[in-house]
């Protein structure tokens, strides 16, 4: 089969495209026949050499896929061979076939393309993992999601409108923020020319949100503790601006405020799969009913991964950046 391999850590141009076996499967695994790839930012960190491959995973980037099954035991899954899915995989996505474990395919939601349902894993799990489980997000609680125009972004806000909150997002240019409250956002701030925390304590009359959302550590944190209301949790999924930060400890015991994290690939197949369920049950019924909507910026062919790469690295893009391979 056609893949793209990490040849050495650095920049987008070590991915390069090889000829490798197609993936042998293990127990309670299938292979699917990749139509579609999401590039996520994860993938970015893993070809610079700093997100280490999970032991027994692939050593090809890709972390969602959606395709054919083709081969595997299916048993009593309730899948067949020949049926279209998409999947969270803990790699290998960049290539023509992907082994996937069974318990972390999904449908195809009706009305959506095999490269569009290839848009949803990564974020999807995500979200839903550190927004709804982890902060416990509840009715009538609002969110501010940082990083509003990115995969994860997009994401988070229309997922949180199309149940019901009150989001508000930054991004990084005014365009941006147009785009987070064409798809739901009830305020856009720009990073860059306003100050975010203000603007979310004068948008909810000095409360503040009860959760955020954040990819950027560093100095948003202190901000981000300010405008958090009593009672709010603040939860990391990245460290785009460092990882360090000066942290009011005293704001954490006054006001029961809750800082926490998570990474999604290492965790075991069975958190996972919990996951899973929850979205099918929860979630692909609105993407059905068309409440959420694909946000695709642009697509490349398999071989042009450099070049997915180097826009998504580049943050000039709104939404999902997608390989497609067939």
């Amino acid at each position: 089969m056609r893949a793209i391999e990490i040849t050495q850590p650095g920049g987008p141009e070590v991915l390069q495209l090889c000829e490798r076996q197609r993936p042998s499967l293990q127990p309670g695994q299938v292979l699917i026949k990749v139509h579609a790839a999401g590039v996520n930012r994860p993938d970015l960190l893993q070809r610079a050499g700093n997100y280490p491959v999970p032991p027994g995973a692939s050593d090809l980037p890709g972390l969602e896929v959606a395709g054919e099954i083709v081969a595997g035991h299916v048993g009593d899954s309730g899948w067949r061979i020949g049926d279209m899915v998409c999947a969270l995989v803990q790699g290998g996505g960049y290539a023509q076939y992907c082994a996937a474990q069974i318990e972390l395919c999904l449908p195809i939601p009706q009305g959506w393309s095999p490269l569009e349902a290839a848009s949803l894993p990564e974020t999807f799990f995500t979200v839903w993992s550190n927004v709804f489980d982890r902060a416990a997000l509840a009715p009538t609680e609002t969110l501010l999601v940082q990083g509003g125009s990115s995969g994860i972004g997009v994401t988070a806000i229309q997922l949180a409108k199309a149940l019901g909150h009150r989001v508000f997002a930054t991004a990084g240019s005014d365009e941006k923020c147009r785009a987070c409250e064409e798809l739901g956002a009830d305020l856009a701030i720009n990073y860059r020319t306003g100050d975010f925390a203000a603007a979310v304590k004068d948008a909810t009359g000095g409360k503040g949100v009860d959760v955020i959302l954040d990819m950027v550590g560093g100095a948003y944190v202190p901000r981000e503790l300010a405008c958090l209301a009593d009672d709010g949790r603040l939860v990391f999924i990245a460290l785009l601006g460092g990882g360090k930060a000066e942290v009011p400890l005293g704001q954490i015991l006054l006001r029961r405020l809750t800082v926490t994290g998570s990474t999604l690939r290492p965790r075991p197949v069975l958190f996972k799969a919990a996951i899973a369920r929850q979205l099918l049950a929860r979630v692909w019924p609105l993407l059905e009913d068309g409440l959420i909507k694909p946000v695709i910026y642009r697509i490349y062919a398999l071989e042009e991964a450099a070049e997915a790469h180097a826009l998504m690295q580049s943050s000039t893009h709104i939404g999902k950046v997608m390989l497609k391979v067939v």
